[in-house]
């Protein structure tokens, strides 16, 4: 059981600290209906020049990099981790608890410190460079992010935050947070979601401590390092921190399952997607539901001990309507990820997916047409044809004014 829920948890990467300098990582690839039709200003800033952001009570000023949605924005602040008897605040509390409880320092406080209040606007050199993600990494890609404009950004995963912490001296921490990434449109994906990492740096003396003639035995091989290669470490450091690694998460997972760079230092890092816990855990069927303001929803977790077991009833599946829309795509600047971002932003949560069903070339003017399949459903009531079909003609109108497509409609 522990192990199958470990595979299960899609979210779940793992990854070695080697220095504060250079924490290396594994790029992550693949988180309310509008009353009336939106405006191009719902969009948000698509990079008007002169034009402002306000967020967080800063102001970030716009510049061609700018591409969050008001949808987005609106999302930002609402921190669901941190709102009592949330699931996903379930799933915290819990996971914090087993670190309080099974690791404790030698004066017998939690070894591990927990941060689940830093806010998710951080530089571009935060979420990639403290990282090191060279400059040309796909990871980068403005289709795949949210930027605030060219240096500013909502975090892409809590690592973001890592090298801040490791240069302010902690050596053990969990960071918790909302991340936010433009994706695809389905069940398991919302392009805010929540992710909890847990990082633990060990010296050379905390290493080899148990082991035999541990004293002769180094972290590092004699190699060289560069601004974006770290020196190698040894295998038997390597193996150490492998197995301890595997050892924290398989005692974390059969917790919430039942059975089921830094200076001379080398340490782990692992990162797990909230609402993937949270779906696999107590049953929940669509990642929309984490954003509901239901109480038939919002009650079922409403537990005296967050270790309660809880099996999530479905509110009532209401029907789907399903509407197609094509359209030939520009000559270039197009992305999928661009229509994606727009339909979340004038369907909201009322689509449950789209799907790309269909791509064709013309043969003479080598035009490329795509064909969508947008499903929409309400988590809480029958959706009208008429309400749909006023919403998907605002899609419609929406693509050609603002990605430049052509209709056909």
């Amino acid at each position: 059981m522990v192990c199958s829920a470990l595979r299960r948890v899609a979210h779940m990467h793992v990854y070695l600290v080697r220095k504060a300098s250079s924490v290396s990582k594994g790029h992550h690839h693949h988180h309310q209906a509008l009353g009336s039709r939106p405006a191009a200003s719902e969009f948000a800033a698509r990079g008007a020049p002169g034009s402002v952001v306000e967020l967080l009570g800063k102001s970030y000023p716009q510049d061609d990099y700018s591409n969050l949605s008001q949808k987005v924005l609106s999302r930002v602040g609402r921190n669901l981790h941190n709102q009592q008897h949330h699931p996903l605040w379930l799933i915290k509390e819990r996971v914090k608890e087993h670190f309080y409880k099974q690791y404790v320092g030698r004066f017998g406080t939690p070894m591990f410190s927990v941060y689940d209040d830093l806010s998710p606007v951080v530089t571009t050199w935060q979420n990639f460079d403290s990282l090191l993600i060279p400059p040309d990494h796909p990871s980068r890609k403005k289709g795949d992010n949210y930027y605030l404009n060219g240096n500013h950004m909502l975090r892409a995963h809590t690592s973001a935050h890592q090298w801040d912490l490791l240069h302010a001296g902690l050596d053990a921490f969990l960071v918790v947070g909302d991340v936010y990434r433009r994706d695809q449109i389905d069940s398991q994906h919302y392009p805010v979601f929540h992710q909890l990492e847990g990082v633990r740096l060990f010296s050379k003396h905390e290493l080899f401590a148990g082991i035999k003639d541990g004293e002769s035995l180094q972290l590092f091989e004699q190699s060289s390092r560069s601004a974006y290669k770290q020196e190698t470490h040894t295998m038997e450091a390597t193996k150490l921190i492998e197995f301890d690694l595997k050892q924290t998460l398989i005692r974390l997972v059969t917790h919430i399952f039942g059975d089921a760079g830094a200076q001379d230092r080398i340490g782990w890092a692992f990162g797990l997607g909230l609402e993937r816990l949270a779906m696999i855990l107590y049953d929940i069927p669509d990642i929309r539901l984490f954003w509901s303001e239901d109480e038939r929803f919002l009650k079922q977790f409403r537990v005296s001990d967050i270790n309660q077991k809880v099996k999530f009833q479905p509110l009532s599946k209401y029907p789907a309507v399903i509407n197609d829309i094509s359209f030939w795509l520009p000559s270039e600047n197009y992305t999928e990820n661009d229509f994606y971002d727009l339909v979340r932003t004038v369907g909201g949560d009322l689509v449950e997916k789209v799907d790309l069903i269909d791509k064709f070339e013309h043969p003479k003017t080598h035009k490329t047409s795509h064909c969508y399949r947008i499903t929409y459903r309400h988590m809480e009531r029958t959706l009208s044809q008429r309400e749909v079909r006023h919403i998907h003609q605002a899609v419609q109108e929406a693509a050609v004014q603002l990605l430049g497509v052509e209709g056909r409609f």
